[in-house]
């Protein structure tokens, strides 16, 4: 397994947030994080890039624990991060910003024409300041630009909140694109819907807890883990 994290759990001052969590992800596989607003999705994600620190439990990252690693040593080993709140540097343009994010010691395929190729809508804007983009295409530019650090695993914090359907139906034909060159992502999301279709495995939270996991074949005939945990 490529990111392996056994049992972690993880607090806020002294609030037990997650609770014995653990879940894997192979080479190639795009695994979701499944569960409504505030079950512990985005803590889990912040555990494993380092930003929350884990009270105990472990995370491997090709078998080497990276568990309460500094976020930039994690980042520097292969793991992309792309946070909920599309942090963006609003002053600089497209351009600049993916720069920034290049990885120029890697050796790995992602360059500025690759980017542009998958994401044309960021070479069309490519001189355009970041913070006048809309919800939908700052988006777009944190994830190329996490992209562009060449990981080895992608780490998606709720990516379709807050966009309109037309935005979430191209960020879901990116992502295929993205599964096709077998990049392992992981997702944490509420919209079923959305990852339905994208996951090829998932991992149901409720209350800091991992209630139920298995493939999204078995999921999709599960209409009693729909209902009770995603309120589908």
């Amino acid at each position: 397994m490529l990111l392996k994290v056994n049992k972690i759990n993880t607090f806020y001052d002294t609030s037990h947030i997650l609770f014995d969590v653990s879940f894997e992800i192979g080479e190639g596989e795009v695994v979701c994080l499944l569960g409504r607003n505030g079950v512990g999705k985005t803590t889990t994600i912040r555990s494993v890039m380092g930003l929350t620190p884990v009270r105990n439990g472990t995370i491997l990252f090709n078998d080497v624990e990276i568990t309460n690693k500094k976020p930039f040593e994690i980042a520097r080993m292969g793991i992309g991060y792309v946070p909920e709140d599309r942090i963006i540097f609003p002053d600089l343009t497209v351009r600049e910003n993916l720069e920034i994010g290049m990885n120029r010691q890697s050796t790995g395929g992602w360059n500025l024409s690759r980017i542009y190729e998958m994401f044309p809508v960021l070479e069309t804007r490519k001189n355009q300041m970041g913070g006048t983009l809309s919800g939908g295409e700052q988006q777009i530019l944190t994830t190329a630009r996490s992209l562009m650090r060449n990981p080895k695993v992608l780490l998606l914090d709720e990516p379709t909140e807050g966009l309109a359907p037309i935005i979430v139906k191209e960020l879901e034909r990116q992502i295929r694109d993205l599964k096709k060159g077998k990049m392992p992502i992981l997702i944490s999301e509420q919209n079923c819907a959305f990852t339905l279709g994208l996951s090829d495995r998932a991992y149901v939270l409720e209350k800091g807890h991992i209630r139920w996991n298995g493939s999204m074949k078995e999921l999709k005939v599960s209409p009693e883990v729909l209902k009770k945990y995603l309120g589908v």
